[in-house]
This record gives structure tokens, sequence and C-alpha cells, in this order.
């Protein structure tokens, strides 16, 4: 029973989780089905973040390979998430990652260094392809203005923009 209800929690009440387990979220945060391994304590995230499935990975699982060897060996680092910033969909943030303000990290990304403030970086390692300003650049050309339009509106908006293509 307390298990469904830790599951509801987070599900339905996903910072105010994250804050109960430990985990430092500042304000108007958006965290939809986000992951946090065994130490939630060491991960910080800034004001304004989003992150849809994303893992928050703070310790490196690899040392199982010789745990038999030496069991009481762990590698754990903390996770710091800046301000203003984009996690894709499925990305992986792994131990002692800093990651800067101002940055997007693309979908299913796995982020294993620090990404500099005003970045982009996407893949697998995570890699910094373009700054922000670029991003918001090309956005802007190729963006519409859709975002305050009802959902039938933009339903509609967007079916005939792509008649031809969906035929």
């Amino acid at each position: 029973m307390k298990r469904l209800i830790m599951y509801l929690y987070r599900r339905f009440y996903p910072i105010e989780y994250a804050r109960h387990i430990g985990v430092k979220v500042g304000k108007n945060c958006r965290l939809i089905n986000v992951m946090f391994s065994t130490e939630p304590y060491l991960v910080t995230i800034g004001d304004h973040v989003s992150a849809t499935l994303v893992k928050f990975e703070t310790h490196d699982g690899g040392v199982w390979c010789f745990r038999d060897k030496e069991p009481e060996i762990d590698i754990v680092k903390p996770i710091i998430v800046g301000n203003n910033v984009y996690i894709g969909y499925g990305a992986l943030i792994l131990p002692g990652v800093t990651i800067g303000d101002n940055v997007v990290i693309g979908a299913n990304a796995v982020v294993s260094r620090d990404i500099p403030a005003n970045s982009v970086a996407v893949g697998a390692p995570a890699k910094v392809i373009k700054t922000l300003a670029e991003y918001q650049e090309k956005a802007m050309t190729v963006g519409e203005n859709t975002k305050s339009l009802s959902m039938q509106k933009k339903k509609e908006f967007y079916l005939d923009k792509y008649k031809d293509l969906l035929k």
C-alpha cells in the first residue's frame, strides 16, 4: 500500500515528491515522470527547469563488476542543474555533471560531462552543437506562433499547414 501511495505521489505531485526525497528543486519547474537514483539528496535543480522522463543517476553502478574484490567501493557524485534549462525526453544525467544556466539538452541525450551555460547539447555522449542564441534564431525562422491557441484552433492550423503532406 505504501508503495502505491508513493507511486501516486511521484506521478501526480512530482516536485513535492522530489523535495520529499531530498532533491533541491527551484521555482517554476516542470518535472514529468523523472527518476532519481539512490542519492536524491545530491541533486540540485535550479529555477524554471523542465524535464520529462529524465533519469538523474548520482552513482556509478559499474563498480558491480569488481564488488566481490572491493565490497565497500562506491563512486557517488552530485548533479547540479542550473536555471532556465530544458532537459529533453528520456535523457540520462550521470554522476558529477553540472548543467549551466540557459541550456537545452536533447531527447535521449546521455550527459556524462559538464554542459556550459547558454548552449544546446545532444547525443550519446552529449556534445554541445550550438549556442542557445543560435537555436533561438533558428526557432524564430521555423517556429509558429501557436502556443496560446486553443487545442482545436491549433489542430486546425497544423492540419491546414500540412494538408499536402498528410494526404
